[in-house]
């Protein structure tokens, strides 16, 4: 069972999807399973961020795909946060046991959300999202590490 069968993607108590407002997102994956160690594998992921922006969903702002975790910065367009993440979560899930020939559950139950003030300067949550492969110890530069990318850089 996934996060979509489950139910499991619903808003926290107390929050609301707007169309138009920017989200800090974040989900790890299950035990912390270092399934994206493999940029191969992370790349899988980026597909479903995109394939997101394609289809109107959200705009992606900033991302990072961490082995264990991602962080997603977005606005939010056409979808909930619940369908965006749900959606984002269960394509990986797929595409990911399709090239691994296996059935991995690979994300924990639910995510995290948080709505950005508009007073917030969205470049340097930008730049605090990307930089995480440097503060974990996995690069020495940003550009070292493959999976990121901001609309600013």
């Amino acid at each position: 069972m996934d996060d979509t069968t489950s139910g499991t993607c619903r808003l926290r108590l107390g929050r609301f999807s707007e169309s138009g407002r920017i989200y800090l997102l974040t989900s790890v994956t299950r035990n912390r399973i270092p399934f994206f160690g493999d940029w191969r594998k992370g790349r899988l992921l980026v597909n479903a961020f995109r394939q997101a922006e394609d289809e109107g969903a959200a705009r992606s702002l900033a991302w990072v795909v961490m082995p264990d975790h991602f962080h997603w910065l977005i606005e939010l367009q056409t979808a909930s946060l619940p369908i965006l993440m749900c959606k984002a979560k269960s394509r990986t899930v797929r595409a990911f046991n399709v090239a691994t020939g296996n059935q991995h559950r690979l994300w924990q139950k639910g995510y995290h959300d948080r709505a950005v003030r508009k007073e917030e300067n969205l470049l340097a949550i930008a730049r605090y999202i990307i930089a995480n492969p440097i503060r974990a110890g996995l690069v020495k530069r940003v550009h070292d590490y493959p999976l990121w990318d901001a609309i600013w850089i």
